[in-house]
Protein backbone atom coordinates (compact mmCIF):
# COMPACT_ATOMS: atom_id res chain seq x y z
CA UNK A 1 0.00 0.00 0.00
CA UNK A 2 1.34 3.39 -1.00
CA UNK A 3 0.92 5.89 1.83
CA UNK A 4 0.18 9.55 1.18
CA UNK A 5 2.80 12.11 2.08
CA UNK A 6 2.46 13.50 5.62
CA UNK A 7 1.36 16.86 4.24
CA UNK A 8 -1.28 15.28 1.99
CA UNK A 9 -2.51 13.11 4.84
CA UNK A 10 -2.92 16.10 7.16
CA UNK A 11 -4.77 17.97 4.42
CA UNK A 12 -7.10 15.03 3.73
CA UNK A 13 -7.96 14.51 7.40
CA UNK A 14 -8.51 18.22 7.93
CA UNK A 15 -10.94 18.33 5.01
CA UNK A 16 -12.95 15.45 6.46
CA UNK A 17 -13.18 17.17 9.84
CA UNK A 18 -14.25 20.43 8.22
CA UNK A 19 -17.00 18.64 6.34
CA UNK A 20 -18.28 16.63 9.31
CA UNK A 21 -18.08 19.48 11.79
CA UNK A 22 -19.08 22.41 9.62
CA UNK A 23 -19.95 25.44 11.72
CA UNK A 24 -18.06 24.24 14.80
CA UNK A 25 -15.55 27.08 14.62
CA UNK A 26 -13.80 26.58 17.96
CA UNK A 27 -13.36 22.85 17.40
CA UNK A 28 -12.08 23.34 13.86
CA UNK A 29 -9.60 25.97 15.05
CA UNK A 30 -8.22 23.57 17.67
CA UNK A 31 -7.93 20.71 15.17
CA UNK A 32 -6.14 22.82 12.57
CA UNK A 33 -3.73 24.17 15.19
CA UNK A 34 -2.65 20.65 16.08
CA UNK A 35 -2.72 18.94 12.71
CA UNK A 36 -0.80 21.71 10.97
CA UNK A 37 2.24 20.92 13.13
CA UNK A 38 2.30 17.14 12.78
CA UNK A 39 3.83 16.53 9.34
CA UNK A 40 7.38 16.11 10.77
CA UNK A 41 6.09 13.55 13.27
CA UNK A 42 4.21 11.60 10.60
CA UNK A 43 7.32 11.60 8.40
CA UNK A 44 9.23 9.90 11.21
CA UNK A 45 6.31 7.58 12.07
CA UNK A 46 4.58 6.43 8.86
CA UNK A 47 2.93 3.70 10.93
CA UNK A 48 0.68 6.40 12.36
CA UNK A 49 -0.60 7.14 8.86
CA UNK A 50 -1.08 3.46 8.09
CA UNK A 51 -2.89 2.94 11.41
CA UNK A 52 -5.38 5.74 10.75
CA UNK A 53 -4.39 7.51 13.96
CA UNK A 54 -5.34 11.01 12.85
CA UNK A 55 -8.71 9.87 11.50
CA UNK A 56 -9.55 8.28 14.84
CA UNK A 57 -8.04 11.03 16.98
CA UNK A 58 -10.23 13.82 15.60
CA UNK A 59 -13.48 11.91 16.17
CA UNK A 60 -14.75 11.65 19.78
CA UNK A 61 -15.20 8.12 21.08
CA UNK A 62 -18.67 9.18 22.26
CA UNK A 63 -20.62 12.29 23.12
CA UNK A 64 -23.76 12.88 25.13
CA UNK A 65 -26.21 15.80 24.88
CA UNK A 66 -29.05 15.93 27.38
CA UNK A 67 -31.78 18.11 28.84
CA UNK A 68 -31.31 19.59 32.32
CA UNK A 69 -34.63 20.77 33.83
CA UNK A 70 -34.63 22.57 37.19
CA UNK A 71 -36.76 25.04 39.15
CA UNK A 72 -35.66 28.53 40.15
CA UNK A 73 -36.48 30.29 43.42
CA UNK A 74 -39.77 31.53 41.98
CA UNK A 75 -40.72 27.90 41.32
CA UNK A 76 -40.50 28.41 37.55
CA UNK A 77 -39.21 25.54 35.44
CA UNK A 78 -35.96 26.29 33.61
CA UNK A 79 -34.29 24.08 31.01
CA UNK A 80 -30.62 24.02 30.05
CA UNK A 81 -28.56 21.77 27.82
CA UNK A 82 -25.90 19.45 29.22
CA UNK A 83 -23.00 18.02 27.22
CA UNK A 84 -20.26 15.48 27.91
CA UNK A 85 -17.74 14.59 25.21
CA UNK A 86 -15.54 11.57 25.90
CA UNK A 87 -12.82 12.14 23.34
CA UNK A 88 -9.99 9.66 23.81
CA UNK A 89 -9.21 7.02 26.44
CA UNK A 90 -6.04 5.47 25.02
CA UNK A 91 -3.94 6.64 27.97
CA UNK A 92 -6.53 6.20 30.71
CA UNK A 93 -10.04 7.15 31.81
CA UNK A 94 -11.48 10.34 30.36
CA UNK A 95 -10.44 13.38 32.40
CA UNK A 96 -11.56 16.95 31.92
CA UNK A 97 -13.59 19.69 33.51
CA UNK A 98 -17.20 20.80 33.43
CA UNK A 99 -17.89 24.37 32.27
CA UNK A 100 -21.09 26.19 33.23
CA UNK A 101 -21.35 29.31 31.07
CA UNK A 102 -23.84 30.73 28.54
CA UNK A 103 -21.26 30.33 25.75
CA UNK A 104 -21.16 26.54 26.11
CA UNK A 105 -22.17 24.59 23.01
CA UNK A 106 -21.01 21.41 21.30
CA UNK A 107 -18.25 23.16 19.38
CA UNK A 108 -16.76 24.68 22.54
CA UNK A 109 -16.89 21.39 24.44
CA UNK A 110 -15.37 19.45 21.54
CA UNK A 111 -12.55 21.96 21.24
CA UNK A 112 -11.87 21.74 24.97
CA UNK A 113 -12.05 17.93 24.92
CA UNK A 114 -9.68 17.72 21.95
CA UNK A 115 -7.17 20.02 23.68
CA UNK A 116 -7.52 17.92 26.83
CA UNK A 117 -6.21 14.82 25.07
CA UNK A 118 -2.85 16.47 24.48
CA UNK A 119 -2.70 18.40 27.73
CA UNK A 120 -3.32 15.24 29.74
CA UNK A 121 -0.78 13.28 27.72
CA UNK A 122 1.92 15.86 28.51
CA UNK A 123 1.41 15.39 32.26
CA UNK A 124 2.39 11.68 32.01
CA UNK A 125 -0.41 10.95 34.51
CA UNK A 126 -2.14 8.20 32.47
CA UNK A 127 -5.41 9.99 31.85
CA UNK A 128 -7.43 10.37 28.66
CA UNK A 129 -9.22 13.44 27.36
CA UNK A 130 -12.80 14.59 27.79
CA UNK A 131 -14.83 17.69 28.61
CA UNK A 132 -18.36 18.69 29.47
CA UNK A 133 -20.62 21.41 30.69
CA UNK A 134 -23.82 23.33 30.22
CA UNK A 135 -25.10 26.71 29.03
CA UNK A 136 -26.31 27.28 32.61
CA UNK A 137 -24.98 30.53 34.11
CA UNK A 138 -24.38 30.34 37.88
CA UNK A 139 -23.76 34.10 38.06
CA UNK A 140 -26.42 35.76 40.15
CA UNK A 141 -28.07 32.47 41.10
CA UNK A 142 -28.76 31.57 44.72
CA UNK A 143 -27.02 28.60 46.30
CA UNK A 144 -30.35 26.76 46.26
CA UNK A 145 -30.79 27.34 42.52
CA UNK A 146 -27.24 26.20 41.80
CA UNK A 147 -27.84 23.11 43.93
CA UNK A 148 -31.04 22.18 42.09
CA UNK A 149 -29.37 22.62 38.72
CA UNK A 150 -26.32 20.56 39.74
CA UNK A 151 -28.52 17.77 41.08
CA UNK A 152 -30.49 17.63 37.83
CA UNK A 153 -27.28 17.72 35.77
CA UNK A 154 -25.77 14.84 37.75
CA UNK A 155 -28.98 12.79 37.53
CA UNK A 156 -28.12 12.28 33.85
CA UNK A 157 -24.34 12.46 34.03
CA UNK A 158 -24.20 9.67 36.61
CA UNK A 159 -24.88 7.13 33.85
CA UNK A 160 -21.72 8.06 31.97
CA UNK A 161 -18.98 8.59 34.58
CA UNK A 162 -17.04 6.59 37.13
CA UNK A 163 -13.58 6.54 38.70
CA UNK A 164 -12.37 4.04 36.09
CA UNK A 165 -14.40 5.50 33.21
CA UNK A 166 -14.67 9.28 33.22
CA UNK A 167 -13.64 11.68 36.00
CA UNK A 168 -14.99 15.24 35.58
CA UNK A 169 -13.57 18.26 37.39
CA UNK A 170 -14.30 21.96 37.55
CA UNK A 171 -13.79 24.67 34.95
CA UNK A 172 -15.32 28.10 34.35
CA UNK A 173 -18.43 28.43 36.53
CA UNK A 174 -17.74 25.19 38.38
CA UNK A 175 -15.88 25.40 41.67
CA UNK A 176 -15.91 23.49 44.94
CA UNK A 177 -19.55 24.49 45.57
CA UNK A 178 -20.79 22.99 42.31
CA UNK A 179 -18.56 19.91 42.62
CA UNK A 180 -19.93 19.36 46.12
CA UNK A 181 -23.55 19.51 44.99
CA UNK A 182 -22.85 17.11 42.11
CA UNK A 183 -20.93 14.68 44.30
CA UNK A 184 -23.76 14.64 46.82
CA UNK A 185 -26.23 13.73 44.09
CA UNK A 186 -23.87 11.05 42.76
CA UNK A 187 -23.73 9.49 46.24
CA UNK A 188 -27.48 9.73 46.58
CA UNK A 189 -28.14 7.90 43.32
CA UNK A 190 -25.39 5.27 43.43
CA UNK A 191 -25.33 4.76 47.22
CA UNK A 192 -21.54 4.59 46.95
CA UNK A 193 -18.81 6.90 48.24
CA UNK A 194 -16.44 6.98 45.28
CA UNK A 195 -14.27 10.00 46.05
CA UNK A 196 -12.31 9.52 42.83
CA UNK A 197 -15.30 10.07 40.55
CA UNK A 198 -14.96 13.89 40.69
CA UNK A 199 -11.95 16.09 41.35
CA UNK A 200 -11.81 19.63 42.63
CA UNK A 201 -13.55 18.57 45.84
CA UNK A 202 -13.29 20.37 49.15
CA UNK A 203 -10.02 19.61 50.92
CA UNK A 204 -11.90 18.34 53.97
CA UNK A 205 -13.58 15.50 52.07
CA UNK A 206 -11.13 14.22 49.48
CA UNK A 207 -9.88 17.28 47.63
CA UNK A 208 -6.20 17.95 47.00
CA UNK A 209 -4.20 20.78 48.46
CA UNK A 210 -3.20 23.38 45.83
CA UNK A 211 -5.88 22.17 43.36
CA UNK A 212 -7.55 25.60 43.32
CA UNK A 213 -4.23 27.30 42.68
CA UNK A 214 -2.77 24.66 40.37
CA UNK A 215 -3.60 26.00 36.90
CA UNK A 216 -2.39 29.53 37.68
CA UNK A 217 0.67 28.35 39.60
CA UNK A 218 1.48 25.83 36.88
CA UNK A 219 1.37 28.45 34.12
CA UNK A 220 3.87 30.59 36.01
CA UNK A 221 6.10 27.58 36.71
CA UNK A 222 6.12 26.86 32.97
CA UNK A 223 6.94 30.50 32.19
CA UNK A 224 9.76 30.33 34.73
CA UNK A 225 11.26 27.27 32.98
CA UNK A 226 10.83 28.84 29.54
CA UNK A 227 12.51 32.08 30.62
CA UNK A 228 15.32 30.24 32.40
CA UNK A 229 16.24 28.45 29.17
CA UNK A 230 16.47 31.88 27.54
CA UNK A 231 18.67 33.09 30.44
CA UNK A 232 15.92 35.30 31.84
CA UNK A 233 13.67 35.16 34.87
CA UNK A 234 10.44 36.44 36.37
CA UNK A 235 12.03 38.55 39.10
CA UNK A 236 11.79 42.24 38.32
CA UNK A 237 9.45 41.80 35.36
CA UNK A 238 5.99 43.33 35.06
CA UNK A 239 3.13 41.02 34.08
CA UNK A 240 -0.24 41.73 32.47
CA UNK A 241 -2.83 39.12 33.36
CA UNK A 242 -6.33 38.82 31.92
CA UNK A 243 -9.21 37.35 33.88
CA UNK A 244 -9.95 37.40 37.60
CA UNK A 245 -11.04 33.84 38.33
CA UNK A 246 -8.91 31.16 39.95
CA UNK A 247 -6.43 30.85 37.09
CA UNK A 248 -5.72 34.58 36.88
CA UNK A 249 -5.74 35.10 40.64
CA UNK A 250 -3.20 32.40 41.35
CA UNK A 251 -1.04 33.27 38.36
CA UNK A 252 -0.84 36.76 39.88
CA UNK A 253 -0.01 35.25 43.27
CA UNK A 254 2.82 33.08 41.95
CA UNK A 255 4.28 35.88 39.80
CA UNK A 256 4.52 38.01 42.93
CA UNK A 257 5.99 35.15 44.99
CA UNK A 258 8.74 34.78 42.37
CA UNK A 259 9.64 38.46 42.47
CA UNK A 260 7.62 39.80 39.56
CA UNK A 261 4.88 42.40 39.65
CA UNK A 262 1.42 41.58 38.22
CA UNK A 263 -0.35 44.85 37.48
CA UNK A 264 -3.69 43.94 35.83
CA UNK A 265 -6.81 41.80 36.18
CA UNK A 266 -10.02 41.87 34.17
CA UNK A 267 -13.56 40.63 33.71
CA UNK A 268 -16.13 40.96 30.94
CA UNK A 269 -16.79 44.62 31.83
CA UNK A 270 -13.20 45.90 31.64
CA UNK A 271 -9.88 45.79 33.44
CA UNK A 272 -7.98 47.34 36.31
CA UNK A 273 -4.39 48.57 36.39
CA UNK A 274 -2.49 48.72 39.68
CA UNK A 275 1.07 49.90 39.13
CA UNK A 276 1.98 49.05 42.73
CA UNK A 277 1.08 45.42 42.07
CA UNK A 278 -2.28 43.69 42.46
CA UNK A 279 -3.48 43.48 46.07
CA UNK A 280 -4.35 39.79 46.21
CA UNK A 281 -6.43 39.96 49.37
CA UNK A 282 -8.61 42.65 47.85
CA UNK A 283 -8.91 40.84 44.50
CA UNK A 284 -9.95 37.62 46.24
CA UNK A 285 -12.51 39.51 48.32
CA UNK A 286 -14.04 41.34 45.36
CA UNK A 287 -14.09 38.47 42.86
CA UNK A 288 -14.01 35.36 45.01
CA UNK A 289 -16.15 36.24 48.01
CA UNK A 290 -18.43 39.03 46.79
CA UNK A 291 -18.51 37.96 43.12
CA UNK A 292 -18.59 41.66 42.26
CA UNK A 293 -17.36 43.44 39.12
CA UNK A 294 -13.65 44.14 38.79
CA UNK A 295 -14.39 47.90 38.95
CA UNK A 296 -15.02 47.44 42.69
CA UNK A 297 -11.29 46.78 43.12
CA UNK A 298 -10.36 50.20 41.71
CA UNK A 299 -12.95 51.92 43.89
CA UNK A 300 -11.33 50.50 47.03
CA UNK A 301 -7.64 50.53 46.04
CA UNK A 302 -5.93 53.94 46.04
CA UNK A 303 -3.59 54.42 43.08
CA UNK A 304 -5.29 51.87 40.84
CA UNK A 305 -7.69 52.66 38.03
CA UNK A 306 -10.40 50.92 36.05
CA UNK A 307 -10.80 50.92 32.26
CA UNK A 308 -14.25 50.07 30.93
CA UNK A 309 -14.05 47.82 27.90
CA UNK A 310 -10.76 48.28 26.09
CA UNK A 311 -7.95 45.76 26.07
CA UNK A 312 -5.79 44.70 28.97
CA UNK A 313 -3.10 44.00 26.35
CA UNK A 314 -2.59 47.75 25.87
CA UNK A 315 -0.73 47.84 29.22
CA UNK A 316 3.08 47.59 28.73
CA UNK A 317 4.79 44.64 30.43
CA UNK A 318 7.48 42.02 29.84
CA UNK A 319 5.19 39.06 30.60
CA UNK A 320 1.65 38.33 29.46
CA UNK A 321 -0.68 35.69 30.87
CA UNK A 322 -4.01 35.35 29.00
CA UNK A 323 -6.12 33.59 31.63
CA UNK A 324 -9.71 34.43 30.68
CA UNK A 325 -11.23 32.65 27.69
CA UNK A 326 -10.66 31.45 24.13
CA UNK A 327 -9.59 33.87 21.39
CA UNK A 328 -9.25 36.85 23.72
CA UNK A 329 -5.79 37.87 22.45
CA UNK A 330 -5.88 38.79 18.76
CA UNK A 331 -3.27 39.67 16.17
CA UNK A 332 -3.78 43.39 16.82
CA UNK A 333 -3.29 42.82 20.55
CA UNK A 334 -0.15 40.81 19.83
CA UNK A 335 1.36 43.64 17.81
CA UNK A 336 0.68 46.06 20.66
CA UNK A 337 2.32 43.74 23.19
CA UNK A 338 5.32 43.27 20.92
CA UNK A 339 5.77 47.01 20.42
CA UNK A 340 5.55 47.42 24.20
CA UNK A 341 8.42 44.99 24.75
CA UNK A 342 6.74 41.74 25.82
CA UNK A 343 9.25 38.90 26.19
CA UNK A 344 7.05 35.90 26.99
CA UNK A 345 3.36 35.01 26.58
CA UNK A 346 2.02 32.07 28.59
CA UNK A 347 -1.51 30.77 28.09
CA UNK A 348 -3.35 30.16 31.34
CA UNK A 349 -6.69 29.69 29.58
CA UNK A 350 -7.57 27.25 26.82
CA UNK A 351 -6.72 28.60 23.33
CA UNK A 352 -6.93 32.28 24.36
CA UNK A 353 -4.58 33.38 21.57
CA UNK A 354 -5.77 33.53 17.97
CA UNK A 355 -3.64 31.88 15.25
CA UNK A 356 -2.51 35.22 13.78
CA UNK A 357 -1.42 36.36 17.24
CA UNK A 358 0.61 33.19 17.76
CA UNK A 359 2.25 33.73 14.38
CA UNK A 360 3.06 37.34 15.30
CA UNK A 361 4.69 36.35 18.60
CA UNK A 362 6.75 33.60 17.04
CA UNK A 363 7.80 35.85 14.15
CA UNK A 364 8.98 38.51 16.61
CA UNK A 365 10.97 36.02 18.68
CA UNK A 366 8.67 36.28 21.70
CA UNK A 367 8.58 33.14 23.82
CA UNK A 368 5.10 31.62 23.47
CA UNK A 369 3.70 28.80 25.63
CA UNK A 370 0.47 27.16 24.40
CA UNK A 371 -2.18 26.28 26.94
CA UNK A 372 -2.02 22.53 26.40
CA UNK A 373 1.45 22.68 27.97
CA UNK A 374 1.38 25.79 30.14
CA UNK A 375 -1.98 25.27 31.85
CA UNK A 376 -1.61 21.53 32.39
CA UNK A 377 -1.06 22.08 36.10
CA UNK A 378 -4.76 21.98 36.90
CA UNK A 379 -5.43 18.58 35.42
CA UNK A 380 -2.10 17.28 36.71
CA UNK A 381 -3.14 18.13 40.25
CA UNK A 382 -6.55 16.57 39.59
CA UNK A 383 -4.72 13.36 38.72
CA UNK A 384 -2.76 13.66 41.97
CA UNK A 385 -6.11 14.05 43.76
CA UNK A 386 -7.25 10.82 42.12
CA UNK A 387 -4.11 9.06 43.38
CA UNK A 388 -4.70 10.27 46.92
CA UNK A 389 -8.37 9.20 46.78
CA UNK A 390 -7.39 5.72 45.55
CA UNK A 391 -4.90 5.33 48.40
CA UNK A 392 -7.21 7.04 50.94
CA UNK A 393 -4.33 9.37 51.78
CA UNK A 394 -3.83 13.12 51.95
CA UNK A 395 -0.71 15.11 51.09
CA UNK A 396 0.18 18.38 52.75
CA UNK A 397 0.46 21.65 50.86
CA UNK A 398 4.24 21.59 50.48
CA UNK A 399 4.27 18.10 48.99
CA UNK A 400 1.38 18.92 46.65
CA UNK A 401 3.00 22.09 45.34
CA UNK A 402 6.35 20.34 44.99
CA UNK A 403 4.77 17.60 42.88
CA UNK A 404 3.02 20.22 40.75
CA UNK A 405 6.28 22.11 40.21
CA UNK A 406 8.03 18.89 39.22
CA UNK A 407 5.32 17.94 36.74
CA UNK A 408 5.42 21.37 35.09
CA UNK A 409 9.20 21.13 34.83
CA UNK A 410 8.80 17.74 33.11
CA UNK A 411 6.10 19.13 30.78
CA UNK A 412 8.44 21.93 29.76
CA UNK A 413 11.33 19.55 29.19
CA UNK A 414 9.24 17.18 27.06
CA UNK A 415 7.86 20.11 25.06
CA UNK A 416 11.24 21.70 24.41
CA UNK A 417 12.93 18.38 23.59
CA UNK A 418 10.23 17.64 21.00
CA UNK A 419 10.68 21.06 19.41
CA UNK A 420 14.38 20.25 18.99
CA UNK A 421 13.70 16.74 17.68
CA UNK A 422 11.36 18.00 14.98
CA UNK A 423 13.55 20.82 13.78
CA UNK A 424 12.29 23.99 15.47
CA UNK A 425 14.00 24.49 18.85
CA UNK A 426 11.96 26.80 21.05
CA UNK A 427 8.73 26.39 19.06
CA UNK A 428 6.60 25.35 22.01
CA UNK A 429 3.47 24.91 19.87
CA UNK A 430 5.19 22.30 17.70
CA UNK A 431 6.84 20.78 20.75
CA UNK A 432 3.68 20.40 22.82
CA UNK A 433 1.61 19.04 19.94
CA UNK A 434 4.20 16.55 18.77
CA UNK A 435 5.27 15.27 22.20
CA UNK A 436 1.68 14.70 23.26
CA UNK A 437 0.62 13.25 19.92
CA UNK A 438 3.36 10.62 19.91
CA UNK A 439 2.36 9.43 23.39
CA UNK A 440 -1.30 9.10 22.46
CA UNK A 441 -0.70 7.72 18.97
CA UNK A 442 1.65 5.01 20.20
CA UNK A 443 -0.91 3.85 22.76
CA UNK A 444 -3.68 3.83 20.14
CA UNK A 445 -1.53 1.83 17.73
CA UNK A 446 -0.63 -0.78 20.34
CA UNK A 447 -4.28 -1.21 21.43
CA UNK A 448 -5.58 -2.01 17.94
CA UNK A 449 -8.31 -0.48 15.84
CA UNK A 450 -10.98 0.57 18.35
Amino acid sequence: MTLPTPEAHVRDVTEVVERRSAGESEFLQAVREVLDTLAPVLAEHPEFIEGGILERLVEPERQYIFRVPWTDDQNRVQVNRGIRVQFNSALGPYKGGLRFHPSVNLSVIKFLGFEQIFKNALTSQRIGGGKGGSDFDPTGKSDAEVMRFCQSFMTELVHHIGEHTDIPAGDIGVGAREIGFMFGQYRRITQRYEAGVLTGKGVGWGGAEVRTEATGYGAVFFAEEMLARASQGIEGYRAVVSGSGNVATYAIEKVEQLGGKAITASDSSGYIVDEAGIDLDLLKQVKGVERARISEYAERRPGSHYVAGGSVWDVPAELAFPCATQNELTGAHARTLISNGVRAVTEGANMPTTPDAVEAFQGAGVLFAPGKAANAGGVATSALEMSQNAARSRWDRDKSESRLHGIMRDVHEATYDASERYGKPGDYVLGANSAAFVRVAQAMLEQGVI
